[in-house]
């Protein structure tokens, strides 16, 4: 073509971007490539190595070790043997290593930037200026924080070896989001990269440890599900750090429950692209782009549920199907085009069945033009006349394919935003920022972009609700996700059936006919207090506490009762038998009283101050029936009660004053990181300190605005019970605070199983813990557990840490770009 013609046709010509940088350092490894184990390279123990091929071509790039449970356990070994000398090296030390480790990206970035495009089949340009930077800029972010540890994180140390697994999708990128605040907190990672990407994780490793790097710090174990499996179960590994399916992070919690490890998810998405009528429409067409087509859609916060007002919405799709008929797809090493491969040939056949199935649902397909031969390429493809109930609206597809439906006003946008199973991302194209500004807060996700998408950043932390996961990468909230309070790791671990209970104090017992073995009852009691006339005497009022469910006092569905034995082995009292049905009513009245995570800071703080103020009213008669139950001098009571007090005080101090922060990225935007209430919270109480350790538990959930339903201990819940009068008089919404008195282990389960309840917080039993954490796979829903441990409820360096406050809440960071 002339010159002329080029300027008449205006279209591009090839600007490929030469490979020879990576392919001198694939023959530099005879294109086979081992894992990275304690400062070196080494082939796999078993013997066996897996093919990586360009997604662009289908063209062999290298093999690659095939990672096995001994090779895991060889990168763990190696871990926890340099573990305690990089801590020992202090923050200081650590932040010059991540501060080299940044440098080490930057003077390496085309080799880097051109060996992921050809491994993932992304565009160059997108490696190059997106990628690279990125990661280079955690590095240096957490170099900061590593050397802020000592002063900021002092009550805190690190968990020890960390197993990663990452995801295909931003191979680099996500290494350094993980590795980085790992390394920084003073922890040693074992990593394994995905099966379809592995080259610039090795290589990564490999120039570490040419920059300094001590051996042991950062071990790469290459594999497919087999080998993540195995360093899931690795016992020598104290946290797992897992980006993928959600499929696959039911099966991480599930095999990780009751194994003590932490563990943050970041999970699929659906995400929402709301486009109001007072839009830009010409950005927000743009930002579609950006949203769905950046990264071939292979992206989980991907923007690919598009919901346009409807009073736009048909401009809205001829603009957008205008602008997605000038998208260019080719060659990665291409600097001209838009979208790249798709990264594997399963993904490609994954994505065009999805889309089939759409189109026999019914959904109308729109492709756009241009998709080159060979490879593995899809068009960008646009999906209308579909409902909620569609497959292509519901199934994160994670490819190029955007769904788009219509909506009438703000609550309706709302409604069909929220309408997933999902939380992690979302972003709002309006020119009101009031309206924006109303909407983002209402969205159930972890992260919201306003007039924008996609945007991300080492000090802003990402990650999402429901069932996107839990946990936080990046700023300072990501930071706590390596750490773990140092008053917790010296806590001892009870044995089996360890507790009051155990040690010879009574615990409550199955009244005869509540289904359970005959305890002593009153009828019992009464004829050993024998004496002339005791017959014919007046009897006492009976008294026997129900379940307090929505605000009321409410007999428990199955007429069971429960004896509570006193230190003398008479009878203190009796309890409601709650079963299942109780469990669900509590749900639901915790559910009706939304309002209460509406309220404002202050509104709950001043409930909180009344409840100390009531209880104290009454401090005597708590005071003297714990010390009848429990056996213990009046004097331990009556400090018991104290203390309770002083719980009450400290968190409705903290109600409205433990709020978010505002980060600066490095560009023209503000990230306001908001803390929302988690939602409805089971509470399972211990044994021990039966009123403080409730108030010490219940307190943070309900400052922070979450509704709980609270399980109380097996030897004394008559604390519970007699708290609950107080709650009646002190202006507690009901619905607020359900309590459900019975057996707990069963109760617990209940609790964990229920697809409505959004986190449950179980303290006093290991085995409870692990059901709980087991059956919490339903709806992904946080655990916050105590494995067994004994909490000393008095100790506020145990049990008033800011940890219970954290634990109250998730972070929502809100975008907003501003200037031109």
């Amino acid at each position: 073509m002339s010159v002329a013609d080029y300027f008449s046709s205006m279209d591009y010509g090839p600007a490929t971007e030469s490979d020879a940088p990576a392919r001198a350092w694939l023959a530099a490894h005879a294109a086979r490539l081992g894992h990275f184990i304690d400062g070196r390279h080494a082939a796999p123990v078993q013997g066996q190595w897996f093919e990586t091929r360009e997604p662009a071509s289908g063209a062999l790039l290298a093999s690659v070790a095939q990672g096995s449970a001994d090779d895991v356990d060889a990168a763990v070994q190696a871990a926890r043997r340099a573990q305690p000398h990089w801590l020992a090296l202090g923050g200081h030390g650590r932040a010059r290593h991540l501060y080299a480790l940044a440098r080490m990206l930057q003077k390496h970035s085309r080799l880097y930037a051109v060996l992921e495009a050809l491994d993932n089949g992304k565009p160059l340009r997108e490696t190059r200026d997106l990628d690279i930077p990125l990661a280079a800029r955690h590095f240096l972010y957490h170099a900061g924080w590593a050397q802020l540890q000592d002063s900021e994180f002092r009550d805190y140390e690190p968990q020890g070896v960390v197993g990663q697994i990452i995801p295909w999708n931003f191979p680099l990128l996500m290494l350094a989001w993980k590795i980085a605040p790992a390394l920084a907190m003073g922890n040693c990672v074992v990593l394994k990269p995905a099966e379809f990407t592995p080259l610039t994780a090795l290589l990564f490793a490999e120039l570490a440890a040419r920059a300094g790097l001590p051996p042991g710090v950062l071990n790469v174990v290459a594999g497919d599900g087999a080998t993540g499996a195995a360093l899931v179960e690795h016992a020598g590994v104290d946290k797992i750090a897992f980006t993928g399916s959600t499929e696959v992070g039911r099966a991480i919690r599930s095999r990780t429950a009751g194994s003590g490890k932490a563990l943050t998810l970041e999970l699929g998405g659906k995400s929402p692209f709301i486009v109001f009528e007072n839009a830009d429409l010409d950005a927000a067409v743009e930002g579609v782009v950006d949203a769905i087509w950046f990264n071939q859609g292979e992206v989980c916060c991907a923007g690919s549920r598009l919901l346009v007002q409807e009073g736009v919405a048909d401009d809205f799709i001829r603009r957008l199907k205008r602008r997605m008929e000038s998208l260019r797809l080719g060659d990665p090493l291409d600097k001209t085009i838009d979208m790249g491969a798709i990264v594997d040939p399963s993904q490609l056949a994954r994505i065009a069945g999805l889309v089939e199935a759409g189109r026999a649902e019914g959904a109308q397909i729109w492709q756009a033009p241009g998709v080159p031969a060979g490879g593995c390429f899809y068009p960008p493809t646009l999906v209308t006349g579909v409902s909620t109930a569609s497959v292509l609206m519901r199934e994160e597809i994670f490819g190029p394919v955007l769904a788009a439906m219509s909506f009438r006003n703000k609550d309706e946008a709302v409604e069909l935003a929220n309408n997933t199973r999902y939380g992690l991302a979302a972003s709002v194209w309006t020119e009101n920022i009031s309206l924006a500004l109303e909407v983002a807060p209402a969205l159930a996700a972890g992260v919201v972009w306003i007039n924008a998408t996609n945007l991300f950043d080492a000090a802003a932390g990402f990650g999402g609700y429901r069932e996107s996961g839990y946990g936080r990468e990046g700023g300072r909230e990501g930071l706590y996700e390596y750490l773990k309070l140092r008053a917790w790791s010296r806590l001892r671990v009870r044995a089996p059936q360890d507790g009051p209970s155990a040690a010879g104090a009574p615990a409550v017992a199955p009244l005869p006919g509540a289904g359970g073995t005959p305890g002593a009852d009153r009828a019992d009691s009464d004829a050993a207090d024998t004496g002339p006339g005791h017959a014919w005497a007046v009897p006492p009022i009976d008294r026997t506490p129900k379940l307090y469910i929505g605000g009321k006092q409410v007999r428990p569905d199955a007429g069971g009762t429960l004896s509570v034995p006193d230190a003398r082995g008479g009878l203190a009292g009796e309890v409601a038998a709650g079963n299942r049905k109780d469990i669900r009513n509590a749900v639901a009245a915790a559910r009706r009283a939304a309002a209460w995570s509406r309220a404002t800071g202050h509104a709950r703080s001043q409930v909180l101050y009344f409840v100390a103020e009531n209880l104290a009213q009454r401090r005597d008669e708590f005071a003297d029936r714990l010390a009848a139950v429990a056996g213990t001098p009046l004097a331990a009571a009556l400090d018991e009660v104290e203390r309770s007090l002083a719980r009450l005080f400290f968190h409705a101090a903290w109600a409205d004053k433990f709020d978010g922060a505002v980060h600066a990225p490095p560009m023209r935007a503000a990230v306001l990181a908001m803390h929302e209430p988690l939602g409805v919270v089971g509470i399972v109480c211990p044994d021990e300190q039966p009123l403080l350790s409730m108030v010490s538990l219940l307190a943070p959930v309900i400052a922070m605005g979450n509704r709980a339903v609270v399980v109380p201990g097996r030897v004394n819940p008559l604390a519970a019970t007699d708290l609950y009068q107080v709650f009646e008089t002190s202006d507690v919404p009901g619905g607020v605070v359900n309590i459900v008195t019975g057996e707990r282990a069963g109760l617990a389960a209940c609790l964990a199983a229920h697809d409505d309840v959004d986190a449950v917080w179980s303290f006093g039993c290991a085995a409870t813990a692990r059901e709980v954490e087991a059956l919490s796979v339903g709806n992904l829903k946080r655990t916050f557990v105590d494995h067994g441990r004994c909490v000393d409820w008095s100790d506020d360096a145990v049990a008033q840490d800011p940890l219970f406050l954290r634990q109250a809440v998730q972070v929502k960071n809100v975008w907003i770009p501003y200037g031109d």
